[in-house]
């Protein structure tokens, strides 16, 4: 079987020593000592000021929104993401504005973000899809216009680079998934960068359920993560550079063997990509659904992701038009793509998809 990911594990001896850590303090949660060196590692690998290392990358988004003051208005953001970027807008009880996306990028299209600004509008929630970078530049002038609050959901941007740092150090919160099927992951677990250091504090606060000892500040939630979770996290960061670099490895050779046989996110200049997916793009439903039957046949399983354009979720209770997601959405999936996937299979995989999509269109 080969699926579109597999979680990297480190030498299990070296999580077992981190383990026995564990059982010799006695702490398993509560802001642990492996949880604080997680966060100052990650603070260290990503060139951050603060991050709070939290129990999933949706909570994440949740956080942000909440710690942020967003209430009862309007977020703008992007139809083409996983479901977990609209529901946490409309579990924090505000509306989802969607903005349809660069056909180029993937991304929100920046272009078409002012036409829905409002005086309801309280921040832009976008989304740097695959791993590849929104116009930042162009968000953070309109939000400075408008005075509204942006946050990105970089899920997929842990070890991306834009103009010599991280991607997650833009925006007012950036939000990341420590999942297990991501490039870096602590099993389960997320992440908020935050800029502010008032913000950060009470995201801290919010999180350990709105109060410091007996102290009640907030109406918070339980959003904090184990030891045992950290555990993971510490095994794993000590590998990022070579699972980044074997993933390169990877796309390197699609991009070889399938020769513009698919369509690709276009990258900008000045940045250095950390190969956390490889969408496809294909010429049209039909033809993706094709490869996919083809490719199941073999035991091989890619992924669509996104699927369907999230402005039609049957529960919105406004309609949006985002004809270049609802297309692009329709024809793309991720091919398989882990640490350790051999240029045999890979060879297999491109082999069908090329006889798949042989002379078609």
């Amino acid at each position: 079987m080969i699926y579109v990911t597999k979680s990297f594990l480190p030498p299990i001896n070296e999580y077992f020593d981190y383990v026995q850590k564990v059982w010799d303090s006695g702490i398993l949660t509560n802001q642990g000592p492996l949880l604080r060196e997680l966060e100052d590692r990650l603070k260290g690998y990503l060139s951050v000021k603060n991050i709070q290392y939290v129990s999933n990358g949706t909570v994440a988004l949740n956080l942000a929104i909440n710690s942020l003051d967003i209430k009862d208005g309007e977020i703008i953001t992007t139809p083409f993401s996983f479901v977990a970027t609209t529901t946490c807008i409309l579990w924090e009880r505000c509306t989802p504005v969607f903005v349809d996306i660069d056909k180029s990028t993937l991304c929100i299209d920046v272009k078409k973000i002012e036409e829905s600004i409002t005086d309801k509008t309280k921040a832009i929630l976008a989304v740097h899809v695959f791993g590849y970078p929104c116009d930042v530049d162009a968000i953070e002038l309109i939000a400075k216009k408008h005075n509204i609050k942006v946050i990105y959901d970089a899920a997929h941007a842990f070890g991306s680079v834009y103009k010599n740092k991280s991607l997650l150090d833009f925006g007012d919160v950036s939000t990341c998934s420590f999942h297990a099927t991501k490039l870096f992951h602590t099993v389960e677990g997320g992440a908020c960068v935050v800029r502010d250091e008032d913000v950060n504090k009470k995201l801290d606060l919010i999180k350990r359920f709105g109060f410091d000892k007996e102290d009640y500040q907030y109406v918070g939630i339980n959003a904090k993560n184990s030891e045992i979770h950290a555990a993971m996290g510490l095994s794993n960061i000590k590998y990022i550079d070579h699972i980044i670099e074997d993933r390169k490895r990877v796309c390197g050779l699609y991009d070889k063997l399938l020769d513009g046989r698919v369509g690709r996110p276009v990258p900008p200049k000045n940045f250095q990509y950390n190969y956390a997916y490889y969408p496809a793009i294909f010429k049209s439903e039909a033809e993706l659904l094709n490869v996919l039957t083809a490719l199941n046949k073999l035991d091989i399983f890619p992924r669509r992701y996104f699927y369907p354009s999230l402005n039609k979720l049957p529960y919105l209770n406004k309609k949006f038009d985002c004809p270049i997601s609802e297309d692009i959405s329709t024809r793309i999936a991720c091919l398989p793509l882990y640490v350790g996937l051999s240029d045999d299979d890979i060879q297999k995989i491109c082999k069908i998809i090329k006889i798949t999509t042989k002379n078609k269109g």
